[in-house]
């Protein structure tokens, strides 16, 4: 099992030298994979798209508030000089925001830069607003976006004569140089809970990279985890593929905390309690085939930060079966 966290990309923790210090100390402790998380602009007025993770639909503004939020793919290319072992995970790269040939070549530019440690967490996003302030296609196609431009991803990172006729982008006479150190290209881990982003797992997808806690599509319980990983396996049989080749991973937006809590249903909440209690429920994702969680240590300050990390660093990871 690999364990990783999101680093601040918005509000006064993300700054070079907080950046720099929560790296460091999460390679020292461990910590195997940094996510970045993926916003430009925020709109001055009332957010009224539906935000997935929240009962009520109302976006938790938190650090990012004022929108004061660093660009993912520069934040990423950062962090490529200044870490030395951690993978990079875009948690997750909104797709149709970006140019395909460009974005293309950007995360090409960090998988060389970091010497091959770069995985492109990808999604459709949710905001409506942020949408054409950026040039993105319209939000009702993002989905169909979304598709084409990982389908031209994967064609430049590996065929020598790049070749694509799409809706939205064709590719034909160039020269694609440098491609990404990893052989393959670059793992594509999708995010989401629903059904097309489970069938775009299947399709163009290294590993299926959900939130536990969308209330319309709740994976909030082992059983309904190992449904999801059942649904994500059994389409990419449908398309061909071999569903071991899908990796399963999962970020626990919720931070620890040292009280059991527990769901409506009356379940426990998974990834709360104790550290004995979080490291059963690792070792349950792990039987589950689970190879990779992140979790949230952002806090108020530096200093908390840092000792949510190292909190569970030495209480919670010792305790989690080999």
């Amino acid at each position: 099992m690999e364990f990783g966290f999101n680093l601040p990309n918005g509000g006064p923790l993300a700054r070079p030298e907080n950046l720099v210090h929560i790296a460091s100390r999460g390679e020292a402790l461990g910590f195997t994979v940094f996510g970045i998380p993926d916003h430009i602009i925020f709109p001055t007025a009332d957010i009224h798209s539906r935000y997935p993770y929240t009962t009520d639909g109302k976006y938790v503004a938190g650090q990012n508030e004022g929108g004061d939020v660093l660009e993912p793919l520069a934040m990423l290319s950062y962090l490529a000089g200044v870490t030395h072992k951690a993978k990079l995970l875009l948690s997750v790269l909104v797709v149709p925001y970006r140019h395909p040939v460009l974005t293309a070549k950007l995360l090409s530019t960090a998988d060389l830069l970091s010497n091959g440690r770069v995985i492109c967490g990808i999604g459709t996003g949710w905001m409506e607003q942020e949408f054409p302030p950026v040039g993105a296609p319209p939000f009702a196609e993002r989905g169909r976006v979304t598709d084409e431009y990982v389908a031209i991803y994967r064609e430049l990172w590996t065929n020598p004569e790049p070749r694509y006729k799409g809706q939205y982008c064709n590719v034909e006479g160039i020269v694609f140089s440098p491609r990404p150190v990893q052989k393959g290209g670059i793992p594509i881990w999708v995010g989401g809970e629903t059904e097309p982003a489970m069938r775009r797992t299947a399709k163009y997808g290294d590993g299926w990279y959900p939130i536990c806690s969308n209330p319309r599509h709740p994976l909030d319980t082992l059983e309904r985890f190992k449904g999801g990983i059942d649904k994500v396996r059994r389409y990419a049989e449908e398309a061909g593929r071999n569903p071991n080749d899908i990796a399963i991973t999962s970020w626990v937006v919720w931070p620890p905390g040292d009280r059991r809590e527990t769901l409506p249903s009356g379940d426990p909440k998974l990834f709360t309690g104790r550290a004995d209690e979080l490291a059963a429920d690792i070792d349950a994702f792990k039987k589950l085939g689970v190879s990779t969680l992140l979790f949230r240590f952002m806090r108020r300050d530096l200093s908390e930060t840092l000792d949510a990390m190292t909190w569970f660093a030495e209480e919670v990871m010792p305790k989690v079966k080999k």
